[in-house]
């Protein structure tokens, strides 16, 4: 028989070779952090003079919103699936299926323009260097595409790798900033007059401060870029070194340091966040910031150049660089640990798609093509980027919220479903203003859907049960044909009375002239979930009305339920067993799709298809018989 795997529900250890929360939270911090690169230059083009109002409401929303949120998604879902598991335990069948389908459509989004979007910008601030612009001007896209290429590259080297330099990235860059920030409030300092005339201007375009509130409401939804590293936070969770006595159940210790790493990476953001745009709108001409500007998309490192010198400035500008460029790494991570979560159990994915090597290739090979449909243009992609992080926030918002009712938590209800409002509010808006987001997620979401489809519809006859077990009942039924071959009846259960099981005896004896003297045991495949690709079997053997044994399964799929069986029964007993069945009336074309879909259609010719597969030796395969 095919090799077989542990099967899903199989309680394990957590193997510890996590990092520790802080080292983790660089990693994550990446794309987090990153956002400083263009995250200020956003606010000043989208709220003006009432940059800084806006983005204290983006903080706000940050630490009463997203916060509190993501840290219940990591206690709800410890293993890094984030929301997207916590909305898939709430939906079954097709329907949850496709749901899930979608959402990770756009974290497909969200992650991979996360990674062609930073590289994308990390070109643009190695392109606008006023050392390098002349000589880089117009290459833009192949730029991005080798810092793509880089990025895959390490992936591909290890992960240990890829945590250490994030590490290194992530405490230079924090630290420039810091130098940075300290230098622009010196400079407010050195020249009050900065903060009245903005403040003195800031009252004639808008008047009072509850106008000022209002307007910053309105625009906020542009500046949510800033919140682009909590499904990063949530994804990576399984990094985070636990407690020695964790289990797979319960991650006590994980769950305690992603908790750390979302707090602390929150409030690192925010404080600079606060800052940075405080500094940038009063230091830094309006003018500058439109497109062309010298400050659009790279108003620190503006900053940067003009307070403390060229030699710093292109020491900025190399660290932003490299950061953004690396800001993938986070979004890489979270792929690598989410779609094989996903796929492969939904029978949507190749067993490959388990393994990181190829999985880095096949998404390096996507970031290309983003990168070369999008001509490396950053602002052309910030709409998608928006709609990813908002769509998937949102659902969190929402899974928390039912989680908490579900836990009959009154308060945290309230609360969770003020802040979900709050944010699909958020993505309304951002895909009224930029609808091209959702244009691409929607791309993503079909290209996903369509592959998976072709994939599940390419492995339909696999043997696709990961373990068999029999109780105890069932293993003495098995072991009374040690040395001679199990005949088994395929029957589908109806009202399972006694004349149901005469008729069916009676009937297969005659059709195929089994001798009276051969005992029958009827086997009998409940379909639970069809949608369910591959999962474990357990064989429950019972005598019904004093005479006849039958064993029952519960599966996704009857025929691929039955060759599972009988394979076992082979490698048991060491004997062929065989297996009878009566035709089903019906067009083939119409029974293939009952069995695609349904997990049922026509049994017998299936069943006989999954064995072939499964045993190429013809000799030892399970007989098949229909009448």
């Amino acid at each position: 028989m095919a090799k077989q795997h542990p099967g899903p529900h199989a309680q394990t250890p957590v193997e510890h070779k996590g990092a520790r929360w802080w080292r983790v939270m660089c990693l994550t911090g990446l794309d987090y952090f990153s956002t400083l690169g263009y995250q200020p230059g956003i606010a000043a083009l989208a709220a003006g003079l009432l940059s800084p109002v806006a983005t204290i409401v983006l903080v706000i929303v940050t630490l009463a919103g997203a916060l509190p949120v993501y840290r219940r998604v990591a206690k709800e879902s410890p293993h890094g699936e984030g929301s997207i598991a916590m909305l898939e335990r709430l939906l079954s069948f097709w329907k949850g299926k496709l749901f899930v389908l979608a959402l990770l459509g756009f974290a497909a989004t969200d992650f991979m323009i996360t990674i062609t979007l930073s590289a994308a910008d990390a070109t643009a601030h190695l392109v606008e260097n006023p050392h390098l612009s002349s000589a880089l001007s117009g290459k833009q896209v192949l730029i991005t595409l080798l810092l793509v290429a880089l990025l895959g590259g390490v992936f591909l080297k290890g992960f240990s790798e890829a945590m250490g330099l994030a590490v290194a990235l992530v405490g230079v860059y924090l630290a420039l900033n810091v130098v940075v920030v300290v230098n622009g409030l010196w400079h407010v300092l050195q020249a009050p007059h900065v903060v009245t005339d903005w403040s003195d201007a800031l009252t004639a375009e808008h008047g009072n401060v509850f106008v000022m509130i209002g307007v910053a409401l309105v625009v906020f939804p542009k500046l949510a870029l800033g919140l682009s590293g909590f499904e990063t936070g949530v994804a990576v969770m399984p990094h985070v070194e636990g407690d020695p006595d964790d289990t797979e159940e319960k991650p006590t210790g994980r769950i305690r340091g992603t908790r750390k790493l979302l707090t602390t990476a929150a409030l690192i953001m925010s404080a600079f966040l606060i800052t940075t745009s405080f500094i940038t709108t009063l230091l830094i001409p309006e003018e500058a910031f439109r497109p062309g500007g010298e400050a659009n998309g790279r108003a620190l490192a503006y900053l940067a150049h003009e307070n403390l010198g060229s030699a710093f400035g292109s020491v900025y500008d190399l660290s932003t660089i490299l950061i953004l460029w690396f800001a993938g790494a986070s979004a890489m991570a979270g792929m690598l640990n989410l779609l094989p979560r996903y796929l492969p159990r939904y029978g949507m994915a190749p067993h490959w798609a388990r393994a990181v090597r190829p999985m880095v290739i096949v998404l390096t090979l996507i970031g290309f093509l983003v990168t070369w449909i999008f001509d490396a243009d950053v602002d052309a992609q910030g709409g998608a980027y928006a709609t990813g992080v908002l769509v998937l926030i949102s659902s969190a918002a929402i899974a928390v919220t039912i989680a908490a009712h579900k836990a009959r938590e009154r308060n945290w209800t309230v609360g969770f479903a003020v802040i979900a409002a709050v944010f699909l509010y958020t993505t309304a808006i951002n895909i009224a203003e930029r609808p091209d987001g959702v244009k691409i997620g929607a791309c993503f979401i079909a290209g996903i859907i369509l592959v998976s489809l072709l994939s599940r519809l390419r492995r339909a006859f696999e043997l696709r049960v990961t373990d068999v077990t029999f109780d105890e009942a069932a293993e003495r039924f098995i072991r009374d044909y040690t040395h001679r071959p199990l005949r088994l009846i395929a029957n589908e259960p109806s009202s399972r009375d006694l004349a149901e099981y005469q008729e069916k005896k009676r009937q297969i004896r005659a059709d195929n002239d089994i001798p009276a003297e051969d005992d029958l045991v009827f086997v009998e495949v409940t379909v639970r979930d069809p949608s369910e690709f591959e999962a474990a079997l357990t064989v429950r053997g019972e005598v019904l009305h004093g005479r006849y044994r039958v064993l029952s399964l519960e599966s996704s799929s009857v025929p691929n339920a039955l060759a599972a069986l009988l394979l076992s029964i082979r490698d048991r007993t060491g004997e062929q067993p065989h297996i009878y069945f009566e035709w089903t009336e019906g067009s083939p074309f119409a029974q293939f799709f009952r069995f695609f879909l349904l997990g049922q259609g026509e049994v017998a010719p299936v069943t006989r298809e999954v064995l072939r597969e499964a045993e190429p030796d013809r000799s030892r395969r399970p007989r098949v018989h229909v009448g």
